[in-house]
């Protein structure tokens, strides 16, 4: 099943079902609610407003369910779940729109608002629900009837592995794992799992192995108190799109960490599962276009300016292009206006330094105030960046760091940002030295994200560009 297609089905219905609500509510309205009012039967017309409602109403719906996640992972959802999140948010959206729309409306007493809210709130909720329940329901069939799968690679070989994929795959209600093989942790001559799943390598050709059998999820057979092993193996792991599952030790059990939405499933510890909660990710999607939309507008007459001073110091283009290392790892190019002379690094990669004879005039300008970093927004927009996030760097000296420090690629589980915690609190690095010392502050940032952090961040980077400190 393709996953676009799935989503552009839960999309379909869920605006079907918002138009049809608004549709049967604004009829109730005009035969029910407006005759109380005026004492008389009210022509049923579908004016200007009707249609602007049956436009509008929907779309918003659609943009509050992605808000919420909705639409973020359709392929692991459980119906009773999603029978409160439905109504949850059915709730919350009636009474923005009763509030919005709805305080003064033609009544004939008080008690009519009750009868509006409940007619909307009930058209909406079962409508939304019943759809999304059949659909839902089709795919859980699929999955418990072994038509779809997820690809799922086993990192181990061990009894512990051969355990678990046992377990796994004769389960009365399969979860979707689709095992495809295992990779070995350890080298030894024999493995217990290889009589019923191909080893496909070991832990180090990981990367492409799972670009050759596009897998999806993957379960570590091992202990989570092996802590150095398992830090190694999520290190290699965590800058990829895969779900990420692990075994639960007797600290986990008993500290209640281990949650789960499945009766019949095995008790497995989620490791990754997104650093922040759906509704939160999608804000923040939100706000970087949004944001980056409107801050292009503004500066274009500063835009406009800079390009022509740059012109007229320097020969070369006004743009300055490189490779950087993004989310997952993938390579994508950077925009940012040129504050060096032209060829400035014919002899290689170099990092710059508050002295650097290579900066032209108004570069150094542009770095101090950091409006070299305006066509930036445009890398936001498309995707490849935020407004905060940890640097991006080259892999030049990408390579250079994880030899001391392999826990740098935990970074490229998000987007790379025009500004981040670890530039606020440290600034520009120019030395490799220095981008060590400002890694803990990305790691930190990590391991905190938050739209609260975010918006502290980007203050704190505004009193920054004022105060000209860049270099």
């Amino acid at each position: 099943m393709s996953k676009k297609v799935q989503v552009a089905k839960y999309l379909f219905f869920d605006l079907f079902a918002a138009a049809a609500s608004w549709i049967l509510f604004y009829i109730y309205r005009k035969v029910y609610i407006e005759p109380q009012y005026f004492g008389t039967d009210v022509p049923l017309e579908f004016n200007n407003r009707f249609f602007l409602g049956l436009i509008i109403i929907p779309a918003l719906w659609i943009l509050f369910y992605y808000i919420t996640g909705y639409y973020s992972n359709i392929y692991r959802k459980s119906r009773l779940i999603e029978l409160g999140q439905t109504f949850l948010t059915s709730l919350v959206g009636v009474l923005m729109l009763f509030f919005a729309l709805m305080l003064d409306d033609f009544i004939g007493s008080y008690k009519n608002y009750y009868s509006l809210f409940l007619t909307l709130l009930g058209l909406h909720f079962g409508l939304t629900y019943i759809f999304r329940l059949i659909q839902t329901s089709r795919i859980i069939h699929r999955i418990h009837n072994r038509k779809f799968g997820f690809n799922t690679l086993l990192v181990g070989g061990d009894e512990k592995a051969l355990k678990i994929y046992k377990e796994l795959n004769t389960q009365i209600r399969p979860a979707g794992y689709k095992f495809i093989g295992f990779l070995s942790v350890d080298e030894s001559e024999q493995y217990p799992l290889e009589k019923h799943l191909p080893k496909l390598g070991s832990i180090h050709e990981f990367s492409g192995i799972t670009d050759q059998y596009e897998v999806e999820e993957v379960i570590i057979a091992i202990e989570s108190t092996q802590h150095d092993l398992l830090s190694a193996i999520l290190t290699k792991l965590q800058n990829r799109t895969l779900t990420i599952w692990g075994i639960p030790d007797l600290f986990d059990l008993l500290s209640g960490s281990i949650k789960t939405n499945g009766i019949f499933s095995s008790p497995l510890l989620k490791i990754s599962n997104g650093i922040m909660p759906a509704w939160q990710a999608n804000m923040k999607r939100l706000i970087d276009v949004s944001f980056s939309i409107l801050a292009i507008f503004i500066f274009l007459p500063a835009f406009l300016l800079i390009s022509i001073l740059i012109k007229l110091e320097n020969k070369g283009p006004i743009l300055y292009t490189q490779k950087r290392i993004g989310r997952f790892g993938k390579p994508f190019t950077i925009y940012k206006f040129r504050t060096m002379i032209h060829n400035a690094e014919t002899n290689g990669p170099k990092l710059s330094s508050h002295h650097d004879d290579r900066i032209t005039k108004i570069g150094q300008f542009l770095r101090r105030t950091h409006l070299d970093e305006i066509p930036q927004f445009y890398n936001v927009i498309i995707g490849e960046m935020s407004l905060v996030g940890p640097r991006p760097e080259r892999k030049y000296f990408i390579d250079q760091i994880v030899k001391i420090a392999p826990h740098y690629t935990h970074l490229h589980k998000i987007r790379p940002g025009i500004t981040s915690w670890g530039q606020v609190k440290y600034g520009y690095a120019s030395t490799l030295n220095e981008m060590l010392e400002r890694l803990p502050y990305d790691m930190v940032y990590l391991k905190n994200i938050s739209l609260y952090i975010d918006f502290k961040i980007l203050i704190y980077t505004i009193i920054a560009c004022f105060k000209g400190d860049g270099k």
